[in-house]
């Protein structure tokens, strides 16, 4: 019996994936619980349009993602913080900083994007490393200045 899975289940397959499994497990189990669906020809051709419009909007999410990392490799952003005399900040830069910063300069991301290789708590220069896509990573280069 062929099934569509409607997600990944351990040990047999990912999200739509077709996989032959026995009549009793698919009719029982997978399709009453929600896991899966029978794999029938049409089903097969809605499932293969489905893959094809979700690889084309991927890539074209892909896509943008790679246009806004090359723009970004030119730019170096500066953040003000509150510091000591010894050049310790009160508090840290926080990556909502840093997406308005870019944001003041024209890219629009998210903070959950952001991350630091290491936590900018002194005066000085950084890099916050920004996931635009799974594929898609670039370094920003930051310098945090005593205001």
């Amino acid at each position: 019996m062929e099934i569509i899975l409607k997600q990944d289940i351990k040990g047999l397959g990912e999200k739509d994936d077709v996989v032959n499994v026995k009549p009793g497990y698919g009719r029982n189990y997978l399709i009453p619980q929600g896991f899966g669906a029978l794999a029938t020809s049409s089903a097969k051709k809605v499932l293969a349009e489905n893959l094809k419009q979700a690889a084309f909007k991927q890539d074209k999410i892909k896509k943008d993602a790679e246009g806004i990392a090359e723009r970004l490799t030119s730019v170096k952003l500066s953040i003000g913080a509150k510091a000591g005399e010894s050049g310790k900040i009160f508090g840290a830069v926080n990556t909502i900083q840093i997406a308005e910063a870019l944001k003041a300069q024209g890219f629009d991301v998210d903070r959950r994007r952001i991350t630091f290789e290491t936590e900018p708590k002194f005066v000085g220069e950084y890099v916050a490393n920004l996931n635009l896509h799974k594929e898609v990573k670039v370094q920003v280069p930051f310098e945090v200045i005593a205001e």
